[in-house]
Formats: structure tokens, sequence, C-alpha cells
């Protein structure tokens, strides 16, 4: 098969759509339940280039949780604590869940009031424990390598059997140049084929020049999430997941200020108080997340006050007062912060700072570089030039 017929396009007047292979060669891609739609197609295709890189450099699966061309989330396989098995709505679950489950897990954790109604990449075969958290999200589809007879089954049963299921040829090559068009024009221009290894991550510029295994993991992880992220856009990654994901912003500060308050309310969602907030057995997970992102946010009372807190709460939470979000977020340590293209102001970095950031890395090549070596000095970072900008569009 050469062609897919489409729901719609990016908007349901936007007919006909389909996708397609130009040179009449078969799409590498099958799809083996429901009707995609063109927006599901870009975050499927997005997302499992990135997975599939992240799983390639780590050694690791992986996973993303795509919205709107944008990854909310990206994660590797590794563990759940039992902090984050709680912040992630999955302690009812088993606690060996597979390495791909967690990675997915942590990607749809990471932000998830972004992630709901996500579009789900996996760098690997979708088992049932994968298949068994996903079907219990709000999500469009999902796109994999494969899928295990019981995963098929479990997907093919969600969204009244309509949930879109795709599988992709992982031996696919796409050619070297690619095309677009924009109304009426086409562009073309060679593929990103950038590799983001240990080569990639030598050149280190400030004082302190220690990278640890773990933060050269996260690195890459933050660099390959960039790659697939609408730009201006920066990302914050703790071990082994992006925790905070700034994307389509005009301004480089404003990635950084808004990657950087999800990687906080991610923290946040860790501290006693919200750990511990009284909710209502009949208050749905998404529910949940909707209340605590309000409790932690500028106007909590919208929750706290009477008349409201009783829908969610079986009793009215003491408030978080803004010294104790400060001391909680003070303990947030060893943070890594990727930017697809250079800093331009140390401003960037005081902003990372009070997010707990230790390593940073970002292109190099502003006429202000100094200023923002100098300001990692100060904190004590580890920054690294890659000489390479990530931007996507």
């Amino acid at each position: 098969m050469n062609e897919i017929q489409l729901k719609y396009g990016c908007n349901p007047n936007q007919k006909p759509a389909r996708i397609f292979m130009e040179d009449g060669s078969e799409l590498p891609v099958t799809v083996l339940n429901g009707r995609p739609g063109y927006i599901n197609f870009l975050d499927a295709l997005n997302g499992w280039q990135l997975v599939s890189e992240l799983k390639r450099e780590t050694g690791l699966p992986a996973a993303t949780s795509f919205k709107h061309v944008s990854p909310a989330g990206a994660a590797v396989g590794l563990p759940l604590t039992e902090t984050l098995r709680k912040i992630y709505w999955v302690d009812d679950m088993k606690e060996d869940l597979s390495p791909l489950a967690c990675a997915y897990v942590r990607a749809r954790g990471a932000d998830r009031m972004s992630s709901f109604g996500d579009f789900i990449s996996l760098s690997d075969i979708c088992d049932e424990d994968t298949a068994s958290v996903i079907h219990r999200e709000v999500s469009d589809g999902v796109i994999a390598p494969g899928y295990t007879e019981k995963a098929l089954e479990i997907l093919k049963g969600k969204k009244k059997g309509n949930y879109v299921v795709i599988q992709i040829d992982p031996s696919y090559q796409p050619a070297a140049i690619e095309h677009k068009q924009v109304f009426g024009v086409t562009f073309e221009q060679g593929r990103q084929n950038l590799v983001i290894d240990d080569a990639f991550l030598s050149n280190i510029v400030t004082k302190n020049k220690e990278l640890t295994p773990e933060a050269v993991r996260d690195i890459k992880i933050s660099l390959i999430t960039l790659k697939y992220t609408q730009s201006n856009s920066v990302c914050y990654v703790k071990d082994g997941q992006a925790i905070g994901i700034g994307a389509g912003q005009q301004s480089r500060i404003h990635c950084t200020r808004l990657a950087g308050s999800k990687a906080d309310n991610w923290w946040l969602r860790q501290s006693p108080k919200v750990l511990n907030l009284p909710f209502r057995a009949d208050v749905h997970r998404a529910d949940r997340d909707n209340a605590i992102d309000v409790y932690m946010g500028e106007w909590p009372e919208d929750v706290l006050e009477d008349g409201a807190w009783e829908r969610v709460f079986t009793r009215k939470p003491e408030p978080l007062t803004a010294k104790e979000k400060r001391e909680w977020l003070n303990q947030l340590k060893d943070v890594t912060l990727g930017s697809d293209a250079f800093f331009p102001f140390s401003d960037n970095i005081e902003r990372a700072h009070r997010s707990g950031v230790k390593y940073v890395a970002e292109p190099g090549g502003s006429i202000r570089d100094d200023a923002v070596i100098e300001c990692c000095d100060k904190y004590d970072m580890a920054m690294v030039f890659t000489g390479i900008r990530l931007f996507h569009h």
C-alpha cells in the first residue's frame, strides 16, 4: 500500500486528506486499527524518530507522548520509584511493569496536563504491560514496530474499538532529501540526520568539566527530544525523562521559563502536601491532575474555596504556601537543560538554576557566550557547546 486516506487534514473542513509515497513505493506504516487523521500521522512519524534515536543512543526502551507535533514528554525505560508510581497514578498496578511500560508512564507522567489526548510512540514491540497502561489513559493512538497478540487485543478495545494503532517498519530509511509545500510553494532540504552521541558532547566550556554517565544520558535525551520539538524549544531532563519542555516560543527566555515551570510542577507533585491530598475515591485521574495543577498554581482558591473543595476532596486541604514551594524546589538537584539554539543572555541560566539545573547543553555562538559561561561558573554548572543548532519546523 502506497496511500492511506485520512479522516481529514489539520481541521475537519480540510478534505480530502491522505498520506502517500510520491515514488510509488510501499508506505512504511500499516494501520492495524482505527482511522488516523493528518495530525495523528505527524505526531506518529515525528515521535517514532525520537524514540528510535533514544533507543539507539541509550540502549534502553523509549517512549514519547506527543501533542500537536511536539513532545509533551519523553523518557527511557528506567524503573519507577514508589513516589513516581504514585504521582503517575500507577501505584494500583503491579510493581514490576516492563521497561517499555515504565518508559511510557514516565513520558506521560512528566506533564500529564499536556499529555491528555496524546499520540504515543514506542521504540519496541508493545507488550501487555504497556498496552494496559495506555488503555487507562485518554489518548488518540500509538505507533510501534509491533504488538504482542494480547497488547493488540487490549488496544483494539479502547475508544469503543476506534483507537488508532499503527505499525511501522523499523528498517525503513527515508530519502536524504525531503520536501514539503507551503502556500503552493515546494520547500526542499536535506534531512536532519545529525547523530547525537558521546562525541557530540566533548566541548565542555565551563570550569566544571565533569559529566557523570547519568548526565551524558540525560543530555542526549534533552537534545534528541529537542530535535523533534517545534522551535524555539528548551528541555529539562532528570533521571532519564524529560520533566519540562518549552516548545514553539518566539523568545528563548520564554522557552526556559515555560519548561522550568513544568519542571517545577513535576517536582512539586512529589512534595508531601501534594502527595497526600485527600482526593475523593470517585474523582478520576484527569480531574485529579487538574485539581493538583490549580492547587499548585497562582489561584489555589479555585479548588480550595468552600463549595469547590467538596467536589474533589474528602476534607479541605491546607494551602501550599510560597515559602513551602520554594523550600521544596530548593531540593531539586542535578537537572539537565538542553536548548535547540544558543542562549543570547545569561537570564536563561539564572532561571535554570532556580529549577536545580547542573548540566547545560546548547550550540554556543552568541556574542554573549562569555556572560553565559560566567553565569554557569557562578553556579558550578557544567556546560557543553554542541556547535549545532536543532531547529525543527
